[in-house]
């Protein structure tokens, strides 16, 4: 038996496996559960199945019982309609919390029978997971048992000394290889505390990291959000080490975590398909470096492109990656751009990451993301263009507000001509309260470009829209409504009024994108409309659907108060 099973087969049955909703749950109460998981992966026929359950602690015996019972399983980030679609093409059941659509299926409570551990051979196909789908659309990468018990032993080689008993807490997903690795895998294997729950607002997490001595897992979109005003000295006393992965912790995001948390993140570097790759702590070396992980090894080709070899990569000898490293003292490396980020712009080669830089530089702008798009010019040629998603400083908040964005467009790009080729400048501009990030705290491309205005030819009818929280049953959206926006007209000409037959709309049909709701509208109970939604001005829209009703509850709401709420009924 492997090393990681037999340590899950033997460890005493009253030790603390973790915490949920604030109660502890023992390692023998967890047991049952994976022996639950495990015989009804053995009453059911096929090899695959799809697994997304939002409990870590769950989520973690359903994945040990699937292993057990010979199941690989197939981890989506979400378990929106198409996706599922997809999934129903691979395999044979849904577990945890998938649609009704899915038929998902669930142990029932007192489902325990004995269960022998056999443990997978090393070169099982253990799981299937996607990446992150940040210019495109998420690819699955297959896994052997032997690449995630490797990369576990990995990371409690490198951190596990450091850490002790800590208990884990999140604010990201298990559903990507980052929260599945640091969340679920190394805990288990290590015997640390697993908290069910993702910790989504920051006034729950500062509490909760004050509680005990623990670790806290993020990504660069939350750790540069923590906001100021709460008291993080109890999170400055427990904390044993804070984790980032899944993008780039930029140096100001890292000093605004550590001034507030007392210690600098460790960043770790890899990727889906290769796994874990290095790590670097700011402020430990003058330099950006990273440090490859234990059992890594790293090489530049003869491209300047990044190769690895390692267990958590796979078999197959060196992996190529498209990011540009030059080699440091003492094994280490420094990351210099992802070569997939040079496009060609009217036959001159640009950089993303430098046109990034450069409006960085000039102290207008806080964060920055630019993309190729390309658009269909004259009758058949194609042309590339840029568009820049920029949130502001104070300082360039202040000018747009006093000029107006078509003065700041221009302000930036006369920013940009010291350092950018004219025909290379941004096209496309569009200003954000902040990026938009997925649950695993990703901003991928996807996001963006459902944030570029329509054509100046069309009105229109959609907010601007960013996904804040989704789960099976529920999602949370950010609106912002556009000033020109179709259904403005009439509403009112003193000023602009979203009408309230619009915003039922809106709940309905973003219910069947986000939700996959069925059926036809029956009808609305309990409809209120408290203040008006004006444009410009955030405002968070949450859907739940409740399954035994068959009914959309919705209600919008801001720093303002709420602004409309009801219940809508559905029918066959």
């Amino acid at each position: 038996m492997s090393d990681f099973f037999t340590r899950l087969a033997t460890r005493d049955v009253n030790a603390l496996a973790g915490w949920r909703a604030g109660q502890p749950v023992s390692h023998g109460a967890w047991l049952a559960r994976v022996r639950a998981w495990a015989a009804l992966g053995g009453r059911m026929a096929g090899t695959q199945v799809a697994l997304y359950v939002e409990d870590s602690l769950e989520f973690g015996a359903a994945l040990v019982g699937a292993w057990l019972s010979g199941k690989t399983v197939w981890m989506p980030a979400d378990t929106l309609p198409a996706n599922c679609a997809t999934l129903a093409l691979q395999v044979t059941g849904f577990w945890g919390d998938f649609p009704a659509s899915c038929a998902p299926v669930v142990p029932a409570g007192g489902d325990d029978a004995a269960l022998a551990w056999t443990a997978p051979a090393p070169g099982f196909p253990a799981m299937v997971v996607y990446t992150s789908g940040s210019t495109g659309e998420p690819a699955p990468i297959h896994k052997q048992l032997a690449q995630l018990t490797g990369e576990v032993e990995a990371l409690d080689a490198q951190f596990g000394a450091a850490l002790d008993d800590a208990e884990v807490l999140a604010t990201v997903s298990h559903q990507h290889i980052y929260g599945l690795l640091f969340r679920v895998l190394w805990p288990l294997m290590a015997g640390r505390a697993i908290h069910a729950a993702r910790h989504e607002y920051p006034e729950t997490l500062a509490q909760a990291l004050a509680a005990r001595p623990c670790v806290l897992l993020g990504s660069p979109a939350h750790l540069k959000r923590l906001p100021e005003h709460l008291d993080w000295q109890g999170a400055r006393t427990q904390l044993r080490a804070v984790f980032s992965s899944g993008g780039m912790l930029d140096a100001d995001a890292s000093l605004h975590a550590r001034t507030l948390l007392g210690q600098a993140p460790i960043e770790v570097y890899g990727s889906s398909e290769t796994g874990g790759i290095a790590w670097r702590q700011r402020g430990q070396l003058p330099d950006e470096g990273w440090s490859p992980l234990p059992f890594v090894h790293w090489r530049a080709g003869e491209d300047g492109l990044l190769e690895v070899d390692s267990v958590q990569a796979g078999p197959g000898g060196w992996h190529p990656l498209s990011d540009r490293v030059a080699a440091l003292d003492g094994a280490r490396f420094l990351l210099r751009g992802r070569a997939d980020r040079i496009v060609k712009i009217e036959e001159k080669r640009v950089s993303l990451d430098a046109v990034e830089a450069a409006l960085l530089a000039g102290g207008l702008v806080r964060e920055a993301r630019v993309l190729a798009l390309i658009a269909q010019h004259q009758e058949s040629h194609q042309r590339q263009s840029l568009a820049a998603f920029v949130v502001l400083t104070a300082e360039g908040a202040a000018l747009l507000e006093e000029g107006g964005k078509n003065a700041m467009n221009t302000r930036l790009r006369t920013l940009l001509t010291a350092s950018v080729e004219t025909v290379a400048l941004p096209r496309r501009w569009r200003y954000l309260e902040r990026l938009p990030v997925n649950a695993q705290g990703k901003t991928t491309q996807a996001l963006l470009l459902a944030l570029l205005e329509p054509a100046p030819d069309s009105r229109p009818r959609r907010p601007a829209l960013r996904v804040i929280e989704q789960d099976p049953a529920r999602v949370l959206l950010e609106l912002t409504v556009p000033p020109d926006l179709l259904y403005f007209d009439g509403h009112f000409s003193v000023a602009p009024v979203l009408p309230g037959v619009v915003q039922v709309d809106w709940a309905i049909g973003y219910g069947r994108a986000y939700l996959g709701l069925t059926g036809v509208f029956a009808g609305i109970n309990a409809l209120k409309f408290q203040q008006m939604i004006r444009p410009l001005h955030p405002v968070q829209l949450e859907l739940v659907h409740d399954t035994h009703k068959n009914s959309l509850n919705f209600r919008y709401f801001s720093d303002a108060g709420a602004h409309a709420s009801g219940r809508i009924l559905l029918g066959t």
